[in-house]
């Protein structure tokens, strides 16, 4: 080994174990830091608590040297917190907090001084459910339990001093207008020449995805020696929801946190349910909502957000609360950051507010947070059945006259289709007695291919279609279930009234049980009731129309007369009003459309045309690819079923 390389190893030994030494201090003086905080932090709770007599704490009042010795005591630990904070942030810390409130058109924030947060969200334009008359106004979350926290450490000496935004008093600065906002600045004073500063913009435009927005400039002022060495700040929130709507069990299951990833037109949700839940998110954010059915808090971040903790705890029913939020994530943070702008939504869940809240470049899809349902089902309620709905409000005041008119229009749109399906049950009702007549002739169970073969070939010549039946049932199945999503999702029904329901959003209850029936509920819901008695009838009248024509149908009796109605009815009673009326509305008019088509529909001229497509099949008519794939399959299952018994 040569001297170069030797010197070498020994340079690259002495930097490791300097390296090593100057690691373990830091440490040693990091968990020293962090136990100076702790300390400060169980002092400050404990000048927080109510005085006590000192003879309760086992100090004699009488005994003068006594009194002097734990005054001494305090008055050094003060003096320790002095030196390791600073006179700034100690008197931050001590100082009594302050409330002031700002206004704009659509709600009125309330600011503390302590923490300089928001502290509470009134919405102007929506009230509270009651009993009686609504007039309490919508309080988005409990104020003393609403925390906003931004954490990181500041360099004081040798030490890294955690600091807390939440724990400390801000100076809060003339409120001043800027454009259409006004500017709500607090400012807390870190050392001298050295601040953080909040400052909130409310605006006031007439515009709900502007007004609905509160942005949030943190500034750094003369900070860039105090954040040296770290590389991320934290930012904690928490929140607790109020019970807002008549039943808790139904606002419960609409009530969670969601997120969206960045560059995504999709958002994800922690689920819904009761209990507690929580996740660890590893990529970034760049929004996170605490979403009530008709009301959401939203975080927005547009430098996103990273190494989220995410979750939720249920309330107790009847304590006045939903759910418990909170959130744990990073922000980044080198020595050229200034600051970072965030913004808050404070609105309800509308569509055509949250399509238009922009912050910064970036589309945010807020709208997602209204759960319109995926695929088709989101596709017909964006783009047919919100315009249509929007449409009608704008003529008709009574959202009972707009459903019916919605529900209407709905059956015109597949009126065509179920005109076909009546015409294609006709045709099967004719040739049954041709039907029955091949059973007898194929009886034997070996024989079920030919039957099947059979049977094609004479709705071949009939011109019938066997699928023609269902298929209006499976057009009108995506509209079905997007109107379940829709009308629980719809705050324009909230609070509104029509016939004895008080409120579509909501169930209607008639009259109030003395007890709980499971699955069923205490109350009954009259629009349920009869949504189920309309759903009995359409069975009975279909059952008969189709069990004549399609004799699998027998089966089925049980499950589409009876099973069906009652499981509607156990579902339902609970749910929101809005949705049984369509659903009753559905039925009437689908019964109103049978009646109809049955006048229409002449079964001489069906047998006419029948027997003139049967003649054309037997001059020659070509199959089509569906009767020539279908007649290969019966031919290749019977040669199966002949090798199978040699």
């Amino acid at each position: 080994m040569n001297k170069k390389t030797l010197l070498g190893l020994v340079v690259m030994a002495a930097v490791f174990i300097a390296f090593a030494y100057y690691n373990g201090t830091e440490q040693q003086r990091y968990q020293e830091d962090l136990a100076r905080y702790e300390a400060y932090q169980d002092s400050v709770a404990r000048a927080n608590q109510p005085q006590v007599d000192p003879a309760v704490q086992g100090v004699d009042a009488q005994a003068p040297e006594a009194v002097a010795d734990a005054l001494a005591a305090a008055d050094q630990l003060h003096a320790q917190q002095v030196e390791m904070f600073g006179d700034s942030l100690m008197a931050a810390a001590e100082a009594d907090a302050e409330q002031l409130t700002i206004d704009n058109e659509v709600m009125q924030v309330r600011f503390s001084t302590r923490g300089g947060q928001i502290v509470g969200v009134t919405l102007k334009e929506y009230t509270k459910w009651a009993e009686q008359e609504r007039t309490e106004l919508i309080e988005l979350f409990d104020p003393s339990v609403e925390r906003f926290d931004l954490s990181f450490f500041v360099r004081r000496g040798m030490h890294n001093i955690p600091i807390h935004t939440a724990d400390y008093t801000f100076v809060a600065e003339d409120v001043v207008t800027e454009g259409d906002a006004q500017v709500v600045t607090m400012r807390l004073d870190v050392a001298e020449g050295a601040a953080i500063r909040y400052q909130y913009l409310i605006y006031n435009t007439t515009t709900p995805e502007r007004d609905y927005l509160v942005d949030m400039r943190v500034r750094f002022d003369g900070m860039e020696q105090l954040l040296s060495n770290q590389t991320s700040m934290g930012l904690d929130w928490t929140s607790m929801t109020y019970q807002n709507e008549r039943g808790f069990s139904n606002e419960n299951m609409n009530t969670t946190l969601s997120y969206r990833f960045p560059g995504e037109d999709s958002i994800e949700e922690l689920g819904i349910g009761e209990g507690q839940k929580s996740e660890d998110v590893s990529t970034q954010l760049s929004w996170v909502a605490f979403k009530q059915q008709f009301f959401s808090s939203v975080l927005i971040a547009p430098e996103h957000l990273s190494g989220a903790k995410l979750g939720y705890e249920t309330a107790i029913e009847g304590s006045g609360y939903v759910k418990k939020f909170t959130m744990q994530a990073k922000v980044d943070y080198s020595d050229k950051t200034k600051g970072y702008d965030f913004a808050f939504y404070f609105g309800p869940n509308k569509y055509s507010i949250l399509s238009e809240v922009k912050v910064g470049d970036e589309e945010l899809y807020l709208e997602r947070l209204i759960p319109l349902g995926w695929g088709i089902f989101g596709w017909i309620n964006r783009w047919i059945v919100i315009p249509v709905f929007d449409f009608l409000r704008g003529y008709i005041g009574s959202f009972g006259i707009i459903i019916l008119i919605l529900a209407v229009l709905i059956r015109l749109l597949i009126m065509p289709l179920t005109y076909k399906s009546y015409v294609s049950m006709a045709k099967m009702r004719l040739i049954k007695p041709e039907v029955d007549a091949l059973a007898a002739k194929f009886p034997k169970k070996e024989d079920a291919m030919k039957r099947q073969q059979a049977t094609m070939e004479l709705y071949k010549k009939a011109g019938v279609n066997p699928m023609g039946g269902c298929i209006p049932m499976l057009i009108q199945m995506p509209i079905l279930i997007a109107m379940f999503r829709f009308f629980p999702a719809s705050i324009e029904l909230r609070g509104e009234s029509f016939l004895w329901s008080g409120d579509l959003s909501s169930y209607d209850s008639v009259l109030e049980l003395p007890f709980s029936i499971p699955f069923y509920g205490d109350h009954v819901s009259l629009f349920a009731l009869l949504m189920a008695l309309s759903t009995f009838f359409y069975s009975w009248i279909n059952y008969k129309q189709t069990a004549s024509s399609q004799p699998q149908m027998a089966g089925m009796k049980f499950m589409m007369l009876y099973m069906m109605p009652v499981m509607l009815l156990l579902w339902f009673n609970s749910y929101a009003s809005g949705l049984c009326y369509y659903y009753l509305l559905s039925n009437l008019l689908i019964l109103g459309q049978t009646f109809l088509v049955r006048r229409m529909v002449d079964d001489d001229k069906i047998r006419l045309a029948m027997e003139n497509n049967a003649a054309k099949k037997q001059n020659g008519g070509k199959k089509s690819r569906f009767q020539q794939r279908y007649e290969e399959l019966m031919r290749m299952q019977e040669m199966q079923q002949k090798s199978k018994k040699k």
